[in-house]
C-alpha cells in the first residue's frame, strides 16, 4: 500500500500541521488557511478543520467522504486515531503526526478500490460516474481506481430486497411463568457466570410476573422497578421476555428513551434470540418514527435532480449507504453520524418523512420501503425495540391491531412521564400550521420537492368518486387560511394574511406586551399565560377556531368517503389502490386528531380555564433570531391521557430505571412519586414495587465534591475552574451545562489551552459534529473531555477509564416557566422541585460509574448545595464540602484523606 502523497493539513485547538511531500511541519493559522485556498489538501472532517481555523469556506479532500463511499454502513470514530483503527493502521502519536497518517489512509482506501476482496464494491462504478458529472473531489483519483465492470451491475433499487405480505400474526397464548423456568432462562443468557447475582435473579422475576394473564379488562399487571446500575437489568427482563415470547407466540415491545440503550438492546438481544429463524425473518425488530428512516422516493427526487451542489454529493453518498444499510435508519441507525454534518447543513432530514407525505402503495418503491418493512417485521416479531413516543403514538393511533403493544418493558422509565407530555400536547404554532397547509395543498410556488398536496395523492378518488372529489377540493380551498411561505416574515412587519396569521400576529403582539423582562431576556424565548386576554384577542381566537372547523369538516367528509369505498370497492379499485387509500384515512385520522385538539384550545380562550390543562403564549428564539410562536396546551398530568391510550389496552406494562424513585434522604425512598407519574392512579391499579440496589462500592469507587468558592454568575471564575479540573483529571471529563450561553463561553476560554496541554476539548453547539458522534470520540479517547447540555445528562454510557470526571456547572434547578409553575403548585411547591432536581442529580451521577472497575469523582460548582439534596447519591457515596483547590488535589490523587472530613447525606454542610 503506497501513501497519496497529496498535501496533508491537519488543525486542531492546539495548532495547525502541514505536510508537503514527506516533511510536515507546523504552520500558523494564516499558513494553512493560504496552503487550503491555493491546493487541494487532505483532511480528515473539513467542517471541524474549519472551525479550528476560523475559516468557513475551507474546502479540500475529506477523507470521511472518502470512506463513506468506499465503506458505506460502517462504523467509524471520526478522528485520526478512529481513521487509523478503523484501516488497520498505527495510531499518530501526536498532532504532528497526523497529517502523515491522512496520507496513508487514503492510499489504503484508494487501494482497496482496485482490490478483488473489496466487499461493497457493487455499485461503486456506476455511482462514481455520476459523482465525476458533480465534480466530486474524489472522482479524478477514484476513477483510476474503479474498473468498469464486465456486465451492468445492480445499483441501489434494483439491490433492496422486497418485503413480503404475511399471515396476520394470532393472539399470544395465556401462558404463566414460574421462578424456576425465568431462573433458567436467565442462566442461560448470562452463561452461567460465575459471579454470583442473587439481586438480577430477583429483578428477572419480579419483571416476568407482568406476563401472566390479565385478571380484569383495563387493568394490566403493572410494575415498577427500581434497578441501580449494574445489576444487569436488560438481561434480567429479557429473560422472562424471551420466554414468554417462545411460549405464548406473542411479542413484547421494549421500549427505551436513548439511541443508545436501543443500540445496547440490539446487541443483548442476541443472547436470547438468533439474529434470523430459518425462514428468514426476524425475531427482533428495531423501531423508531417514520421520521428516522430514509425515504426511497425522496432520495430518487434528490438524486435526479432535487438536490443541488454539495447537497447533490451527499445525496449521492446517502445512496451508496442504502444499498448497504442494515434497515434503513438515518437517525441513529448505521448511516454514520458524522455523514450530514460534512455537508453544513440539514439535507439529511430532507431525504426523511418528516411532513407525512407518504403515498404508501402509491409509491413506486413501495414493496422495498424500509418503513414498511420495519413496520411488517415488527408485527411477526418476538421483540420489537422501540421509543416512548412510537409506543405512545402506536397504541394510540394504530391501524392495526397487531402492532399495538399489550407487553411493555418502558426502560429509562423515568422519561415516560415526559415522553407522554410532548406526545399528548397540543401546539398551534406557525410551523406547525404551515406543514399542515403543505400537506393539504402541496407546493407552494416555485418551490422546489416532492411534495404532493392531497388531490395528488388522492387523484383516482377525484377522479372516479364524486363526493370524494368534491371533499378534497373544499379541504384544499379551506387550508388556504392557513400560514403560507413568509408568514414570520410578515408577522414581524405586521402584515399577517388570513385568519391563523392574524391570531399568531396577536400571541406575538401580546407576549411582546407582557414581558417583564425589561430587555434583559433578549435572544431567548418568551412565554405568557392564557388568561386575562383583552377581547380583540379572542375575537382572533374565534375567527382561527372557525377556519379550523372549516377545514376539519371536509376532512371528515373525504374519510368518511375512503371508509365507504374500501367497505364496498368500485371496479376502478385495485390493491395498490386500496393500500393507498388505506394509508390516506390512517394519515387524515390524526390530522383531524390534530385539528380537534386545536379548536378545543382556541374555544376555551376568554372563558374560564380547564384545571385538566395548561395552556400558555409563546414567541420562540435563538440568538435573537424569532423562529415560532404559537398557542400550547399541555395536560397538567400527561399520564391521564397515557394511562387511557397504553395501560388500559395492555396486558402487563413494566416501568423500570435507576432513577424511578425519589431518595428522601433518612428515612428511606418515596416511591408516591414514581406511582403517580406511572398512571396508575387513573386505571385503578396498584402496582407492583421492586428495588434492587446497585452491587457497585460507591464508597471506595466515587467520591462527591461540593466547591463553594467559585461563585455563581462569574464567568471567567466558571471556565477557569473547568479547565484545571480537566487538567487534574487528564481529561476524562463530562461537562454539563444548564445554558448553551454558559457552555460556549467556558468552552471558548478554555479549549486551546487545554489542546496545548494534550487534551482535546469538544462541545455540543459549538462542533459541527452530532450528539451521538461527539460521544463516540469522547469514548475512544480517554484524554479527550465533552461539553454538553440535558441531553448528555442521562444519555451517555461510557464505562471504563474515559470517563472519570462529571462537573455540574450548578446546582440544575427547572427552568421556570408556566408549564412547571403549574404543576409545582399542584405538586407539593418546594416538594415538586426538589424531586425534579434529586432525579436530574441522580441521573448526571449515574454516567460515573458504569462498572465495577470504574472509579471517579463527581463535582458540583455551588457555593450553596442544598443539604436536603444530597440524598441524590447512592448510600455510601463520600460527599465533601470544599474548595476548589482542595477538590483539585483530590482528583489528582494527592490530598490526605484528613484534610476534609467525609459528611453524611443528611447533614454535609
Amino acid at each position: 500500500m503506497d501513501a497519496l502523497t497529496l498535501p496533508a493539513l491537519h488543525a486542531s485547538h492546539g495548532g495547525s500541521w502541514l505536510r508537503e511531500g514527506t516533511a510536515t511541519r507546523a504552520v500558523g493559522k494564516g499558513e494553512a488557511i493560504t496552503a487550503a485556498a491555493d491546493t487541494p489538501l487532505l483532511l480528515l472532517n473539513a467542517p471541524l478543520v474549519a472551525s479550528r481555523l476560523g475559516y468557513p469556506d475551507l474546502s479540500g479532500l475529506d477523507l470521511l467522504e472518502l470512506f463513506a463511499f468506499v465503506h458505506p454502513a460502517r462504523f467509524m470514530v471520526p478522528t485520526p486515531k478512529g481513521l487509523a483503527h478503523a484501516l488497520g493502521l498505527a495510531e499518530p502519536q501526536d498532532d504532528g503526526a497526523v497529517p502523515a497518517l491522512l496520507q496513508q489512509a487514503a492510499g489504503s482506501l484508494l487501494a482497496t478500490c482496485s482490490s478483488d476482496a473489496w466487499a461493497e464494491r457493487e455499485g461503486a462504478w456506476t455511482q462514481l460516474q455520476t459523482l465525476t458529472r458533480l465534480r466530486w473531489p474524489w472522482a479524478t483519483l477514484l476513477s483510476g481506481q474503479l474498473r468498469r465492470p464486465e456486465t451492468a451491475e445492480r445499483w441501489l433499487f434494483a439491490r433492496l430486497p422486497e418485503w413480503d405480505e404475511t399471515a396476520e400474526r394470532p393472539q399470544p397464548a395465556q401462558v404463566d411463568l414460574t421462578d424456576a423456568e425465568v431462573t433458567e432462562r436467565l442462566a442461560g443468557l448470562t452463561g452461567n457466570e460465575a459471579e454470583n447475582r442473587p439481586t438480577q435473579r430477583d429483578y428477572a422475576r419480579a419483571a416476568a410476573r407482568i406476563f401472566a394473564p390479565r385478571r380484569r379488562e383495563g387493568t394490566p399487571h403493572l410494575l415498577l422497578s427500581q434497578a441501580g446500575t449494574g445489576i444487569g437489568k436488560t438481561l434480567g427482563y429479557l429473560a422472562g421476555a424471551s420466554l414468554w415470547a417462545q411460549k405464548s407466540g406473542g411479542t413484547v415491545w421494549v421500549s427505551t428513551y436513548t439511541k443508545a440503550l436501543q443500540r445496547q438492546l440490539r446487541r443483548e438481544s442476541r443472547r436470547a434470540w438468533p439474529q434470523t429463524r430459518p425462514d428468514g425473518s426476524q425475531p427482533v425488530v428495531v423501531r423508531k418514527g417514520r421520521e428516522n428512516y430514509l425515504c426511497l422516493l425522496n432520495l430518487e427526487d434528490a438524486l435526479q435532480g432535487g438536490f443541488n451542489g454539495r447537497a447533490a454529493i451527499m445525496a449521492q453518498l446517502v445512496a451508496r449507504w442504502a444499498g448497504y444499510s442494515q434497515d434503513g435508519d438515518m437517525i441513529g441507525g448505521d448511516l454514520p453520524g458524522w455523514l450530514g454534518t460534512l455537508f453544513r447543513q440539514r439535507g439529511i432530514a430532507a431525504l426523511t418523512d418528516r411532513r407525512g407525505e407518504c403515498v404508501y402503495a402509491g409509491c413506486p418503491h413501495y414493496r422495498k420501503c424500509f418503513i414498511e418493512r420495519a413496520a411488517r417485521a415488527s408485527a411477526d416479531a418476538d421483540l420489537v425495540i422501540a421509543n416512548h413516543a412510537l409506543v405512545m403514538v402506536n397504541a394510540a393511533r394504530g391501524r392495526d391491531h397487531a402492532l399495538r403493544p399489550t407487553r411493555i418493558v418502558f426502560d429509562e422509565g423515568h422519561h415516560v412521564f415526559e415522553a407522554a407530555d410532548s406526545t399528548f400536547a397540543a401546539e398551534l404554532t406557525g410551523s406547525e400550521a404551515i406543514e399542515l397547509r403543505r400537506w393539504v395543498i402541496g407546493p407552494e410556488r416555485g418551490s422546489k420537492g416532492r411534495r404532493r398536496g392531497l388531490s395528488a395523492r388522492l387523484a383516482d378518488v377525484a377522479s372516479y368518486d364524486e363526493a370524494g372529489g368534491k371533499a378534497i377540493a373544499a379541504a384544499r380551498e379551506a387550508a388556504e387560511a392557513l400560514p403560507s411561505d413568509g408568514w414570520l416574515q410578515r408577522l414581524a412587519e405586521g402584515a399577517p394574511s388570513g385568519p391563523i396569521e392574524d391570531l399568531l400576529a396577536g400571541v406575538r403582539s401580546l407576549v411582546y406586551a407582557r414581558d417583564e423582562s425589561g430587555g434583559q431576556e433578549a435572544g431567548y424565548g418568551l412565554e405568557t399565560e392564557a388568561a386575562q386576554l383583552p377581547g380583540e384577542f379572542v375575537e382572533l381566537a374565534a375567527q382561527a377556531q372557525a377556519a379550523l372547523a372549516a377545514l376539519r369538516q371536509p376532512l371528515h367528509r373525504l374519510s368518511a368517503r375512503l371508509e365507504a369505498i374500501l367497505a364496498d370497492p368500485p371496479d376502478w379499485l385495485d390493491p395498490q389502490g386500496r393500500a393507498r387509500i388505506e394509508g390516506a384515512r390512517h394519515s387524515l385520522g390524526w390530522r383531524i386528531d390534530l385539528i380537534s385538539a386545536w379548536e378545543a384550545l382556541l374555544q376555551r380562550l376568554g372563558g374560564p380555564a380547564d384545571p385538566e390543562f395548561v395552556d400558555w403564549l409563546a414567541l420562540d428564539r435563538s440568538d435573537a433570531r424569532e423562529f415560532d410562536v404559537g398557542l400550547h396546551r399541555h395536560y397538567l398530568d400527561p399520564m391521564k391521557p397515557f394511562a387511557a391510550t397504553v395501560l388500559e389496552p395492555a396486558h402487563g406494562v413494566m416501568l423500570t430505571s435507576a432513577t424511578l424513585k425519589d431518595r428522601t434522604g433518612a428515612d428511606g425512598d418515596d416511591w408516591d412519586s414514581a406511582i403517580a407519574r406511572s398512571g396508575a392512579a387513573h386505571v385503578a391499579v396498584s402496582p407492583e414495587l421492586a428495588s434492587a440496589d446497585s452491587p457497585f462500592d460507591y464508597a471506595a469507587q466515587a467520591e462527591v465534591l461540593i466547591v463553594t468558592d467559585v461563585p455563581k454568575g462569574d464567568l471567567p471564575a466558571l471556565a477557569a475552574a473547568y479547565g484545571r479540573l480537566i487538567e487534574a483529571a487528564g481529561g476524562g471529563a463530562l461537562g454539563l451545562f444548564t445554558a448553551i450561553r454558559r457552555l460556549r463561553a467556558v468552552y471558548g476560554r478554555i479549549a486551546d489551552r487545554l489542546a496545548r496541554g494534550g487534551l482535546p476539548l469538544y462541545a455540543q453547539h459549538v462542533d459541527p459534529i452530532d450528539t451521538g458522534t461527539l460521544v463516540d470520540i469522547f469514548r475512544d479517547d480517554h484524554r479527550s473531555s465533552l461539553l454538553g447540555t440535558d441531553a448528555l445528562r442521562d444519555g451517555v454510557d461510557v464505562p471504563g477509564h474515559s470517563l472519570r470526571l462529571v462537573v455540574m456547572e450548578q446546582v440544575p434547578w427547572p427552568k421556570p416557566s408556566i408549564l412547571h409553575r403549574a404543576r409545582r403548585a399542584a405538586g407539593g411547591g418546594t416538594a415538586h422541585d426538589n424531586r425534579i432536581i434529586r432525579a436530574r442529580l441522580a441521573q448526571a451521577f449515574g454516567r460515573l460509574i458504569r462498572s465495577k472497575d470504574d472509579h471517579g469523582h463527581f463535582v458540583v460548582l455551588s457555593p450553596a448545595f442544598p443539604s436536603r439534596l444530597l440524598s441524590a447519591f447512592p448510600p455510601g457515596t463520600p460527599i465533601h464540602r470544599l474548595t476548589l483547590d482542595e477538590a483539585l488535589q483530590r482528583i489528582a490523587g494527592s490530598v490526605p484523606a484528613e484534610r476534609t472530613e467525609s459528611l453524611p447525606h443528611d447533614r454535609a454542610e
